[in-house]
């Protein structure tokens, strides 16, 4: 089956993370930057991850 297409904006490239003064920044395409505390990342890291594996398996419903 094919894949839905891209939503607007959805970006393709990763972003980088890098640590700074006990925080966490992450650096993403187009300008997107996020500050966060090292628990916030953490838990954001960890829902990525499980969120990626369900969309890489993916299919969509039969219609």
């Amino acid at each position: 089956m094919r894949s839905p297409p891209p939503i607007a904006g959805t970006q393709t490239r990763p972003g980088i993370a890098s640590a700074e003064a006990g925080l966490v920044l992450l650096d993403g395409p187009d300008g997107i930057a996020v500050t966060m505390t090292a628990y916030a990342a953490s838990e954001t890291g960890k829902s990525l991850i499980e969120a990626a594996q369900r969309a890489e398996h993916w299919t969509e419903p039969d219609t």
